[in-house]
């Protein structure tokens, strides 16, 4: 149900007064006085605000999964790490004083780094470790930090306690308690840059997060908090902030900027609406992106009321980016107002890692390699991920096999033992290999990088054709007899692997010839065409389950069963009592591309 906001309004009026003022920051200096036309010499201040977003647990230049230096085809570089240098390099330029950093969420889950510090050895542990993120960002000296969908992931008590370790606030304007309506977060946080002629000027940062949380970890905050839409609290916060002298106002959201949901409809909320909330709410001078995993140096958006142009920047995820916003002030009328916003992006591949930060974390990312070098198996031979988006393949028949073989063991004995059990799996990285030979942690734990669970729900065979029409959307529609290019035929939309899945227990061909929505040739099982009515037992992960990626009937569809072990433990804890990683024993052919009949590949 909605949250009725003339009631919130109420409830909350009176919490800005309970949000500290931080302290202000010293060093004088950007500020310059020039001759105005007409007449005398005007003040003028400026002053930088870099930002960060979806740092994802990455620290080092470091890839866990393939215990190597990060590489891309694109040539970027990770981690925070880089990050500083380049945050020490704009601090020297602009003076520390007339310079602020902040970040837009999605800072403790992604790496082994990350998740071994939520699950193996848990801050939350007595006498537990500080995050190495918390050790990083209080070090390189974050102001504020909003809150993403993915601080969420390991439950509220892994948040409070690396809340609790930070020297910033994370902030969340729509992060609400369940029960009082206020807000369960800072919603804000405000500070004052020193100028050496003329009061300080305060600048007011506003964390807004993804409303999509409500969906996607319904099961750590269903009861607890509630999370209402961004521009809904914008409106009501941004107002406020400038009564309370705010001269500046940023907002950092945690929302992509194209105004669409993965989640259809089943919340009354826009996930990503950072474009919307710099439309419709007057006040606000910049917005710091996130979520989106999109690079944005600098968009415009024309305030709808004033006319305004905000300017919004998204850094690449990871830290391959490092936004940097400069704001130039003018003293009028006894107060500072802001004359020009512009926005950049620097690559953090141009530097080299603050030596500071990876002596800092050193320890522990030496316990994280370790850990992850870990030989639990042996496969008979190498598997790779790399046709997966358009070929079954056996790397991702080992995700179904464990998922649906899980399920059947859970539900035995009970009602829907007797029902078929099919799976749903993507590829989730396009670069996961299981080796030949000895298997580690590392190696199973790049096949499935998400903290995602597994469910069981009852569907029909009716949902379940309507499931695989609405997942090959994915790809390009290519005639018979036209030249196919793997590297075009995928991600058609922008869909992004993760939302393709494939299905196992049935067969079906994709007719790629055809448009989406009528491209599904079969499903069959045992050689009978799968009938509207036939009732199945499908395995699927919580994200999906919830409503991500806004497939057809699966959020609705009714739940047999539940838990709360990560797959991806799952799935290494098959290959330790295993021993042994065998094709013969789980890969099969399920789907194939096909035009008009003709496999593709």
């Amino acid at each position: 149900m909605p949250l009725d906001r003339r009631g919130f309004l109420g409830r909350t009026a009176a919490t800005g007064a309970g949000v500290a003022l931080a302290g202000a920051v010293a060093a004088p200096a950007g500020a310059r006085e020039e001759d105005r036309s007409g007449g005398g010499a005007a003040k003028r201040y400026s002053f930088t605000v870099m930002g960060t977003t979806d740092l994802h647990g990455n620290v080092f230049n470091w890839d866990y999964f393939t215990d190597a230096e990060y590489d891309d085809r694109d040539g970027n570089d990770i981690g925070l790490a880089k990050i500083s240098t380049l945050v020490a390099r704009i601090r020297q330029e602009r003076g520390r004083g007339n310079t602020l950093l902040i970040d837009a969420g999605d800072t403790i889950q992604g790496t082994q780094l990350s998740y071994y510090y939520a699950k193996v050895d848990p801050i939350t542990g007595e006498n537990g470790p500080v995050h190495p993120m918390a050790q990083a960002m209080n070090a390189i000296g974050y102001d504020a930090a909003a809150l993403g969908n993915h601080e969420f992931n390991y439950g509220i008590p892994v948040l409070r306690k690396f809340e609790e370790q930070c020297d910033f606030p994370l902030l969340g304007a729509n992060a609400l308690d369940a029960v009082t309506g206020r807000p369960a977060f800072p919603p804000y946080w405000m500070g004052r840059l020193r100028t050496p002629r003329g009061r300080d000027v305060k600048v007011a940062v506003l964390g807004l997060t993804n409303p999509g949380i409500a969906v996607w970890d319904k099961a750590h905050v269903q009861g607890r908090m509630t999370f209402p839409g961004l521009e809904e609290q914008a409106a009501f916060w941004v107002p406020r902030l400038r009564s309370m002298g705010a001269d500046v106002v940023i907002v950092s959201a945690h929302s992509g900027t194209s105004g669409t949901s993965s989640y259809g409809d089943r919340l009354p909320h826009v996930e990503n609406a950072a474009a919307l909330v710099a439309e419709r709410v007057p006040g606000i001078d910049a917005v710091l992106v996130g979520h989106a995993h999109a690079e944005i140096p600098e968009r415009r958006v024309v305030n709808a009321e004033t006319g305004r142009e905000v300017v919004l920047s998204e850094p690449l995820k990871w830290g391959q980016r490092l936004s940097v916003f400069d704001f130039g002030l003018v003293w009028e009328r006894g107060r500072w107002v802001v004359e020009s916003v512009s926005a950049r992006v620097l690559d953090s591949a141009e530097v080299e890692e603050d030596p500071a930060i990876t002596r800092l974390l050193g320890d522990e990312h030496a316990k994280v390699v370790a850990y992850v070098n870990q030989v639990v198996g042996t496969s008979v031979e190498a598997m790779s991920s790399a046709e997966a988006p358009y070929r079954d393949t056996p790397v991702v028949d080992l995700i179904n096999f464990v998922q649906a073989e899980t399920v059947r063991e859970a539900l035995a004995g009970t009602e829907h033992a007797g029902l078929p059990v099919l799976s749903q799996a993507a590829c989730f990285s396009r670069s996961a290999v299981i080796p030949a030979g000895e298997v580690t942690i590392r190696d199973v734990a790049g096949l499935y990088p998400f903290e995602n669970t597994l469910e069981a729900r009852l569907i029909t065979g009716a949902q379940l054709r309507e499931y695989l029409e609405f997942s090959a959307r994915y790809y390009a529609r290519v005639p018979a007899g036209a030249p196919v290019d793997p590297a075009g035929l995928t991600n058609a939309g922008g869909i992004p692997d993760y939302n393709y899945d494939v299905v196992s227990g049935v067969s079906y061909d994709v007719d790629i010839s055809r448009e989406p929505g009528s491209r599904i040739v079969g499903p069959v099982i045992g050689g009978r065409e799968v009938a509207d009515d036939d009732r199945f037992v499908l395995a699927v992960n919580n994200y999906r389950a919830n409503g991500g990626g806004n497939f057809p009937h699966i959020a609705s569809a009714p739940q047999v069963w539940a838990n709360s072990e990560e797959i991806r433990n799952t799935i290494i804890a098959w290959v330790q009592r295993a021993g042994e990683v065998d094709p013969a024993r789980f890969a099969s052919v399920d789907w194939r591309l096909v035009r008009e009949g003709t496999p593709v590949f």
